[in-house]
Order: structure tokens, then sequence, then C-alpha cells
């Protein structure tokens, strides 16, 4: 997801010219150049879901570069087909498959039944695409050893808003070893098999090859139609300036400002994406105080948002206090901020964060306390299990860090006192969550052969509905704003007045508004349409959105 720049090429003659090497049968969804037939049940246990490749070239503009291949998942529209709807599930390096294997009865549902829901692993990501995952380590092993010792694993311990003298040390004193680990790190990956890809990832290419499926899937000159989700709104924000005359049905849920990205070293872009991320932490414990103890584990009888808020500070500082007695603690202030992170992203998961990964953390600290040496050793060994198979491999860093703009000589030193700054001026309880995929990039060895810089603001062929919550923790509305403004008469905004990352609270309102639009292009006047989530709709017993909404001091 980040940019430099591009290409000013004739697209459509690009197109053409690769697509016009095979016989068409376009409009129908079928074409030769698609094989489809079963998927791999590792990754689609879905049998209604049919699994085909599709060649790519690896550059677009030096055909000797030669080829690969993209691993493709398709749910047969049930209804007339008006033909296909690409959706992305963001990331980046999310696959496209999973996502379809999970979603993709809800998404074609939303559309009516009316198109072919085609999803596909990028250049990237999984075991069948080429290029496919970025591995840079041989074995699990291999990765513990590498990064053994240091903030990759453990994470980075803090409290409150980082003004803590040990805290700042302990971190500043990792900066010389994270520079060279991160340097070291790019070096691998280029040695790996993988490495010789590495140029040809990125989302522009990625573009490039939904518009070659559009062309055989429906036909080189018609409309394409995009869901985008998160990094997938930098996918679409790309495509519909790239290909403004192909635009047709397109969703851009859960905004990023494609200019920031465009222009801002990546590492500026975490901490501003968190702007409302505290807000949505203070729905949490608001929606847990509301319910009390039968509902949330986290309360007690009688408590407040703010005494829950207490009660989350006195685990954090138990396990942080703990870690720094003794770095070997299994459960640190970090694991459970980054098990908070996770949880806030949805509020399906917070009555599963405080009534299980809550109790569960409680339990954990207090054995450091008491030395329970059973437990300490389970959890330990639950905890470098996870972070092994999170990091092996690297396809978002390889994605991110390939558009990102050009290296300007960040270092390490920066990215950590950029950190504690934006810890006591943004989001207090997120700012420090450790690894971060964009704070690869100042040190990544290489950039996409081609990047989009812009412009964003091209006029379309037609409007574009763009979704936002009013209170993301990870895409701020003030981004989906921004976007819209720079869309101008060829975009429309419409909010979602609840909490999360993108819009998956149930909203009837919201459902009407996305169904007209796949089936007719419908869409309200203006930018001032806001949606209601479902009175129906419970975060906890007894405790929906609209209650939450009205308990927050900040309303």
């Amino acid at each position: 997801m980040l940019y430099t720049l591009v290409c000013t090429c004739d697209s459509d003659a690009l197109f053409l010219a690769w697509t016009d090497r095979i016989p068409l049968e376009l409009g129908t969804g079928t074409h030769p150049a698609f094989q489809w037939g079963p998927c791999d049940p590792t990754i689609v246990e879905d049998p209604s879901i049919s699994c085909s490749f599709f060649e790519i070239p690896l550059d677009y503009h030096d055909r000797s570069a030669g080829t690969g291949r993209i691993a493709v998942a398709k749910v047969n529209a049930t209804a007339e087909r008006f033909g296909t709807l690409f959706i992305n599930p963001g990331g980046p390096g999310e696959s496209g498959l999973a996502a379809l294997d999970s979603l993709g009865s809800t998404a074609s549902s939303l559309a009516g039944g009316h198109y072919d829901i085609v999803s596909w692993d990028p250049r990237g990501v999984g075991p069948l695409t080429i290029p496919g995952d970025i591995q840079c380590f041989n074995s699990v092993e291999e990765y513990n050893t590498f990064w053994n010792g240091t903030i990759e694993l453990a994470g980075i311990e803090m409290t409150g808003n980082f003004t803590n003298p040990q805290d700042i040390e302990a971190l500043l004193s990792q900066a010389p070893i994270m520079q060279k680990k991160y340097e070291e790190l790019g070096e691998r990956c280029l040695q790996q098999p993988s490495g010789r890809y590495l140029e040809y990832v990125g989302t522009a290419a990625t573009v490039r090859d939904m518009v070659a499926m559009a062309d055989v899937l429906d036909g080189p000159t018609a409309q394409i139609n995009f869901a985008g989700l998160s990094y997938g709104t930098i996918l679409g924000a790309w495509f519909v300036n790239m290909f403004p005359e192909r635009v047709g049905r397109v969703i851009l849920d859960g905004v990023v400002d494609p200019t920031f990205l465009a222009t801002e070293e990546t590492t500026a872009f975490f901490p501003k994406q968190l702007v409302d991320a505290d807000k949505v932490y203070d729905a949490l414990i608001t929606a847990c105080a509301l319910s009390g103890p039968a509902g949330c584990a986290a309360t007690a009888e009688g408590q407040t948002p703010a005494d829950v808020n207490a009660n989350v500070q006195a685990l954090l500082q138990r396990a942080h206090d703990a870690a720094r007695k003794n770095s070997s603690v299994p459960v640190t202030s970090a694991d459970i901020r980054k098990q908070l992170f996770a949880a806030v992203y949805f509020p399906a998961e917070w009555a599963t964060f405080v009534n299980m990964s809550y109790p569960e953390a409680v339990a954990a600290v207090d054995a450091e306390s008491s030395g329970s040496a059973g437990t300490r050793a389970a959890a330990r060994r639950s905890h470098r299990k996870r972070q092994a198979n999170d990091s092996k491999t690297y396809g978002g860093p390889a994605i991110a860090c390939s558009d990102s703009v050009d290296r300007r000589g960040t270092k390490m030193i920066d990215v950590f006192k950029g950190i504690i700054s934006s810890s006591r001026t943004g989001s207090h309880f997120f700012t420090s969550v450790w690894p971060n995929l964009f704070n690869y990039c100042p040190f990544w060895p290489v950039r996409a052969v081609e990047r989009y810089q812009g412009p964003f603001n091209r006029k379309l062929a037609n409007k574009v509905l763009v979704l936002s919550n009013t209170y993301d923790p990870v895409t701020p509305l003030a981004d989906a704003r921004a976007l819209a403004k720079l869309l101008g008469d060829s975009g429309i905004l419409v909010l979602l007045d609840g909490f999360g990352h993108t819009t998956s609270e149930p909203s009837q309102c919201l459902l009407e508004i996305v169904s007209a639009y796949f089936a007719n292009g419908t869409l309200p006047e203006g930018n001032r349409t806001v949606c209601e989530v479902d009175a129906d709709y419970e975060v906890f017993t007894g405790v929906n959105t609209e209650a939450i909404l009205a308990a927050l001091q900040y309303q």
C-alpha cells in the first residue's frame, strides 16, 4: 500500500495487447484462461466455490520479466448475471481465497445474486499464487533465533502514555539492534527464492491483474465492479484513478487516505490511523460497565466505565512490572495490549475478549506473581508459537513497502521516538503495538517496478460508494471524508454510526443502500446519510450500539 511513480501509458492498449493472445468468450464469465474446478480444501472448504489459476506477466511493461500466476476463487451468480464483482479483504497480505470461503455467500446476497463473486490471492500472498508467500526464514526455529531477545518477539513494554524513563530508555536502547536486524531482514528476504519477485509485488500490479481478469471474464471494455475493505480501499482508489473509464459498481469500506501514503513515509502512517482507536476502547469499556458483571468479566457490580478502565490499567501495570523484573514472563503488558487491539476491531469480539482473554490474562499475571511454573511454561509455549506463525511470511510488508515512497534515511531511533511522542499525543493504548508492518519500510531494500502516485481525483465513469463507521480504530472517518472530497461528484460517502473496523455491525439502512447500488446504481444524494446500527444487535446482553453511544462522554 504506498507510493511513488508510475506510468502514464495507454492502459487499455496495454491490456488489450496482453489479452489478445487468447481467443475470447466474453461477457459470460467463462474463458479458456480460467479452468474452474475444485479448490484446495486446506484453503477453501466451501464446496460451492470453484477455483482456478490465471496467468499474469510479472511486469506489464516488460514482458521479458517472465510470467506468474494468481490463485482465483469464484462464487457463481444465482440470479440474472450482471457481471463479475471482485473483492479484496484488506491487509495488505490477506488471502482473498480464505476471505471468499468465509464471506462468499454474504457478498453474493448483498449483490442480489447478480454477480459472480471473485477474489484472489494477490502477488505476495499464499502458497498457490506466484509470486506467493514472501519467505525470509527457512524455519520457525531460524525465525525465533534471529529475533531472540528483541521487541519483535517480546513487544514494547510501556504503561500510561509512555512517560516512564525506564520504559523510554529500554526502547531507545534497542534502536541500534533493531536497525541492524531490519536491514539484515531485507537482505535475508532478497536471498530467499521469493526474493527475485519482490520488485513485482505491489498494488499497481495487483490493479492490473484485476483488470486483466475482468478483460477476459467480462470483456475488455466492460465496467469493472469492486469491493475493497481496509487496505482494499487503497487498491480501489488506485484502480478507479488508473482506469477511471472502467469504473462500474465500486464500494470502498474502511478507507485509507491514498494521498498520505503517496507522499509520506509509512512510519507516520500507523499513528495517524489510530486517531479514533482509544475512543473505540472507551466504547468497549462503556459497554462492559453497562452490561455489568453478568455480561462482562472485566467489571464488578456498580462499576462505571472509569472503574473498568482502572481494572484494565491495573492489569497492564502488573504485567508490565512483572516483565521488568523477569523478561521471560509468559504474558506481558505488550501481549495484553495486542489482544485488546485485535478486539477493538470488531464489536462482535468484545464479549469474547472480556469474558475469555481478559480472565486468562489476569490468571497468567497472577501466576507470574505466585511463580506457578506449569502455567508459566504453557503460556510461554503458546505465545512463542503464535509469534512464529504470525511472522513467518512477509507478504504484508513486501506489498506495503514495495508501494512506499523511496527510502529517506530514517533511522530506527527516529521510529522509536515517533512512537513515544505519538503515544502521548495520539493513541495511548495502541501506538506502541509492535511489530507493525509499516515500520519495515524505511529499511526494506526494494520498491515495486510500478507505483501509482496520483492523481486521485479523476472523473469516473460511475459513482463510487464510500463507507465508514463514525468510530473506526484503524481507518478513521477523517480518511473517508478525505477520499470523498477527492472523488467529488464521483463519490458518495455514507456513514454507519457505530464502532469497529469497517461497517461490520448489522444495519438494515446500510444493507438497503448497498443492495440498491449493486442492483441499479442508485445512491443517496450528497454525503450526509448516516445509518444506525440495528437496535436488536447487542454487543453484550442487553447492550446495543445506541446505548453505548448515548453513554459515552464525548457524544
